[in-house]
């Protein structure tokens, strides 16, 4: 019979690092503790941060067998479990095909709570990796004891710096979204609301650029527009004064291909400041940054394929979307709360503009590689303070001469 919740206990180990390695998960009942499903393997020689992901992936794989729709993942692990949160990049090429992994089975449940707890609260997945391994190197195995600790797991990291706890508020707004303050639980209605009580967002990408003629990922290069690029700024100056007469802020990314495109528009709308936003900036695409996405299929193939299976991996030494989805869910409660009933203009990117239009939509991540955005083209989309949101145009480019 399905279950709903369950709680998984997952670890893994090597003898050597790299050595013999195995993992070993359980998952529970979260009331009783009943042990519902055990999973354990060798898995010849390996790191233990291998075996500590291989042991995630088994008991994420045994909670969908039994058909479960709330997780509560727990391991010792600190590493693991700060990376599937998105709050660490996983740097080690080894472990990003393992991460996108785990990351589309937990695409397969409703909720997944990532937690840390202390080694001694892990004794029986611990016991089960370390059977595994004895069983390989043709030892006596020893008994496992089912251990029946299902307290509630203290939360990651161990000092509550304020920038830690920060970091774990940001994580748990991403991780489970409130009614009420998100498109995709607030209540629908196909009622028309009032637009003057809305804030809206007239989101533009910046004017196009060399790179982006050639195709190139423009992460935090600061690359200028070039003369094309410089020609759309003022035809979507033009655009958007004729959309929005009355602007209360111009804000833009810090790059100077945002900002030259942004003091275009704001000095069609009678000179406005443009106030540079951090939380704006493109995603760090690390070392891809300036080649062509044909020469990163090439060099990084395994890299690339990880990172398109899931939004929780990085480019190396970059930036994932999951973190870049953090700044842009701050960055717009920050202008709901900032302008009520006003109107905004954001010039920023492609990767910041698809993931404020993915939630607004509430759109599953595919929608990511599935839209569009064209250089100068121009999105609107409403805000209400109840979490309510309207999308009133994806990608407008009619002010930009054909192609």
């Amino acid at each position: 019979m399905a279950v709903r919740a369950v709680v998984i206990e997952a670890d893994g180990g090597s003898r050597g690092n790299p050595g013999p390695a195995g993992y070993g998960a359980v998952v529970r009942d979260p009331a009783s503790g009943e042990v519902l499903a055990e999973r354990a393997e060798a898995i010849g020689t390996a790191t233990n941060n291998v075996a500590e992901y291989r042991g995630l992936i088994a008991g994420l794989e045994a909670a969908a067998e039994l058909g479960a729709v709330e997780v509560d993942a727990r391991m010792d692990s600190k590493l693991v479990v700060e990376q599937m949160c998105g709050r660490w990049q996983i740097k080690h090429p080894g472990l990003r095909p393992l991460a996108a992994r785990a990351a589309a089975l937990v695409d397969r449940f409703d909720t997944v709570r990532f937690s840390w707890i202390p080694r001694e609260r892990n004794r029986h997945a611990d016991a089960l990796a370390n059977a595994a391994m004895d069983a390989a190197a043709g030892k006596p195995s020893r008994p496992v004891a089912a251990s029946v600790d299902v307290a509630p797991s203290r939360p990651v990291a161990a000092a509550d710096s304020p920038a830690r706890v920060q970091a774990r508020e940001v994580a748990a707004r991403a991780a489970t979204r409130t009614a009420g303050s998100d498109p995709a639980t607030t209540k629908a209605s196909w009622e028309p609301r009032p637009t003057f009580t809305a804030t809206r967002l007239i989101l533009v990408r910046h004017g196009e650029t060399e790179w982006t003629v050639q195709h190139r990922y423009a992460g935090r290069a600061d690359v200028p527009l070039s003369e094309s690029g410089q020609a759309q700024a003022r035809a979507t100056a033009t655009r958007v004064a004729a959309l929005a007469p009355s602007v209360a802020a111009v804000l833009s990314s810090p790059l100077s291909r945002c900002t030259a495109t942004a003091e275009a528009i704001a000095g069609a709308l009678g000179d406005l400041p443009v106030r540079p936003q951090d939380d704006w900036i493109e995603c760090d695409f690390g070392d891809w940054d300036g080649h062509t996405f044909a020469e990163v299929r090439d060099r990084w193939p395994g890299e690339l394929d990880a990172w398109l299976a899931s939004t929780r991996i990085a480019p190396p030494g970059g930036e994932s979307f999951t973190e870049v989805g953090q700044r842009v869910d701050r960055a717009m409660a920050a202008l709901r709360e900032a302008y009520p009933g006003e109107t905004v203009v954001v010039v920023s990117h492609v990767s910041p503009i698809k993931l404020a239009l993915r939630d607004a939509l509430a759109a599953g991540d595919a929608f990511l590689h599935r839209l569009y955005l064209d250089a100068a083209g121009i999105s609107v989309l409403d805000m209400w303070p109840d979490g309510g949101v309207a999308v009133r145009s994806v990608n407008d480019t009619a002010h930009l001469p054909a192609r």
